[in-house]
């Protein structure tokens, strides 16, 4: 996908240039490791492997570095590793990947808190119970992310322990108000909208970006066709923010509607 159009004024775009971390990298490395521990070890070891690995990577971000965007130990190791040309650099032109490797290792709790939620409301079914502790769970976890905020900083680029804790208690709150909603009361009927992402989700998250890189790639009119139909038609009508929102919404429509069609054809890609 870093790698698309492949081409570039008609000579094939260098690897050594190419990015190799990513979103999916994180993802696929987050769940090889988080699947090993759950299937090789009891729960209990993967509760302390979690809490090591949060209080670990607070050390580790402390020991080897600072917290700015060019002295920080995710940077640094990413760079001696595979190199800035490798890296992300959507930072103002600075080589740093937000998923980074060694910021890899605080992402596999995220994994096994959504595997031990999932596993935790299988087990005790969808009632009021298991919304409550779900929520007191999630405020747990919440207030412990901003009490580490107080040492170490909520920030989801370098993807720190705290900010660990507040998303999967933010998880946790919205996973509770769903299975309240659609399980319990039945409030919600009409999902289908959403379920059409949620059956082809890889296929439409790269679809997503491709799309995006493609509509940089062909120029119109002196500018990118991403510019011109930006700015063009959303923004020329609506002004800047509510066209950059509509653009926005247009762009995830689109993708929605190969999703849609897909999904009637009984097209569904999956690993």
């Amino acid at each position: 996908m870093y790698w698309f159009p492949f081409f570039e004024n008609g000579t094939l775009k260098p690897i050594a240039e190419t990015r190799i971390f990513g979103v999916l990298q994180r993802i696929a490395l987050c769940y090889l490791f988080a699947s090993i521990l759950l299937y090789y070890f009891k729960t209990r070891t993967v509760i302390i492997f979690s809490a090591c690995a949060l209080i670990g990577y607070h050390i580790l971000l402390l020991a080897f570095g600072d917290l700015t965007l060019l002295g920080n130990a995710v940077l640094k190791l990413d760079i001696f590793l595979i190199g800035a040309d490798h890296m992300y650099h959507g930072n103002g032109g600075v080589a740093f990947d937000p998923e980074g490797l060694l910021s890899t290792l605080p992402s596999i709790v995220n994994v096994i808190a959504g595997y031990l939620t999932g596993k935790f409301i299988q087990k005790n079914g969808q009632n009021y119970e298991t919304v409550a502790k779900l929520l007191m769970a999630g405020c747990v976890l919440v207030l412990a992310g901003l009490a580490w905020d107080l040492i170490l900083p909520i920030n989801k680029k370098l993807w720190t322990s705290s900010f660990v804790l507040l998303t999967c208690g933010i998880d946790l709150f919205v996973i509770a108000i769903l299975v309240y909603l659609l399980d319990m009361t039945k409030t919600f009927k009409r999902t289908y909208f959403f379920e059409v992402f949620g059956r082809n989700t890889l296929f439409i998250y790269l679809l997503s970006e491709i799309f995006v890189i493609s509509l940089f790639e062909i120029k119109m009119k002196g500018t990118s066709a991403y510019n011109w139909i930006a700015d063009t038609i959303f923004i020329a009508i609506a002004g800047d923010y509510t066209g950059s929102l509509l653009f926005a919404l247009w762009v995830m429509l689109t993708c929605w509607l190969v999703g849609y069609f897909m999904d009637k054809k009984g097209i569904y890609i999956k690993v």
